[in-house]
C-alpha cells in the first residue's frame, strides 16, 4: 500500500518546528528517519495530513558532555551513536543496542530520537533508556520540560508529549568506571524487532553485585523497568539461585501478546532466559 495524501513541511529551526505542530494540531506528525511512521502510513494505521521533516534543524543532531551525562540530539543517527568515540568508551550499552537494530541501511537514517519517542514497544531503544537512568527533553509551545524514560511510555504508541511538543534530545547519566553492561535479544532474524529481550547495567564489588538496573523489550505495551529483578540479584555472586530468582522476578512483570513471534507463555519463557543472559555477560564485562 502506499500512503494517504499529506503536506509536507520541512522548517529550519526547531522554533519553526514547534509552531508548525502547535498550528496544525493533530492532524500533524513530525518525521525523523520515518522507519516507524512511514510503515505505518502504508498500512494506514497513521493518517496525518501534514508530515514536519526535522532533518534540516541542525540544533537536533550531534552528541556531547555536560558534567556527567552525555547528551545526544534527537536526530542523531543509529549509524552515528555506533561511530562514536564517546558513546564507545562512556556508554558502550547504546553501541551494542544500535547494532542490533534493522541492517546497516536503516542505521544510517534512523534516528535515537524516532526510536524512542513514538512508543513502538518492539523498539530497543526505550529500555536500554530506562536502565540506563535517561530523560527526555521535550520543547513545546508552552517551553521546555524533561520527563525521565520511565515516565515516558504509557502504552503503545501513547507517550508522555503533548500536543505540539517535540522530542529534542536525550540525557544520559555517565554509569561508572569498570561497570557492566549486556542486551541480549531474542528475534527471528536479523534486523527483527525482539521477540524479547533485556538491557543489563551492573556494578561489581568484591565478587558481588553492588549496583544493578534491569529493561526488558517487547514483553508489554510499554518498555519495563524489571526493579524487583534486580534487587534480587543485589550482594549476589550472580550463582544459579540468584539468576533463577531475578529471571522469575522479571517473568512477574512480563504481559507481551501473543503474536507471530510465538504465544505469550513462549515469550514469557524466553524473556527469563534473555534476563539470565543478559546478567551473565554484564557481570563478565564488570571490573570489581
Amino acid at each position: 500500500m502506499i500512503p494517504g495524501e499529506f503536506e509536507y513541511h520541512r522548517p529550519a529551526t526547531l522554533a519553526d518546528a514547534v509552531k508548525l505542530l502547535s498550528e496544525l494540531g493533530e492532524e500533524a506528525r513530525p518525521l525523523a528517519g520515518g522507519h516507524s511512521l512511514i510503515p505505518m502510513m502504508k498500512l494506514r494505521f497513521a493518517t496525518p495530513e501534514h508530515l514536519i521533516d526535522l532533518g534540516a534543524i541542525g540544533q537536533l543532531k550531534g552528541i556531547c558532555r555536560d558534567a556527567n551525562a552525555l547528551v545526544i540530539g534527537a536526530m542523531t543517527t543509529q549509524h552515528d551513536i555506533i561511530t562514536s568515540a564517546d558513546i564507545a568508551s562512556y556508554l558502550p550499552l547504546l553501541k551494542e543496542t544500535a547494532l542490533m537494530i534493522a541492517d546497516p541501511q536503516v542505521r544510517y537514517v534512523g534516528t535515537l530520537g524516532g526510536n524512542v519517542a513514538n512508543g513502538d514497544p518492539g523498539n530497543d531503544m526505550p529500555a536500554v533508556m530506562m536502565a540506563l537512568g535517561g530523560s527526555y527533553r521535550l520543547e513545546g509551545p508552552e517551553g521546555t520540560r524533561d520527563v525521565p524514560a520511565t515516565d515516558f511510555y504509557q502504552g503503545a504508541y501513547f507517550t508522555a508529549l503533548e500536543p505540539g511538543e517535540i522530542l529534542t534530545a536525550i540525557s544520559i547519566p555517565v554509569p561508572p568506571a569498570g561497570h557492566g553492561y549486556a542486551y541480549e535479544k531474542l528475534k527471528r532474524k536479523v534486523g527483527d524487532y525482539a521477540t524479547a529481550a533485556a538491557a543489563v547495567i551492573l556494578t561489581m564489588a568484591s565478587g558481588k553485585v553492588a549496583a544493578c538496573s534491569i529493561a526488558l523489550t517487547n514483553l508489554s505495551e510499554t518498555p519495563l523497568l524489571a526493579e524487583a529483578a534486580a534487587q534480587a540479584v543485589i550482594g549476589t555472586s550472580l550463582d544459579d539461585a540468584a539468576l533463577k530468582a531475578a529471571s522469575a522476578a522479571a517473568r512477574a512483570v512480563m504481559n507481551p501478546a501473543a503474536d507471530a513471534r510465538g504465544t505469550s507463555e513462549y515469550r514469557i519463557h524466553v524473556g527469563g532466559i534473555m534476563v539470565m543472559r543478559a546478567l551473565q555477560r554484564a557481570a563478565s564485562r564488570a571490573v570489581a
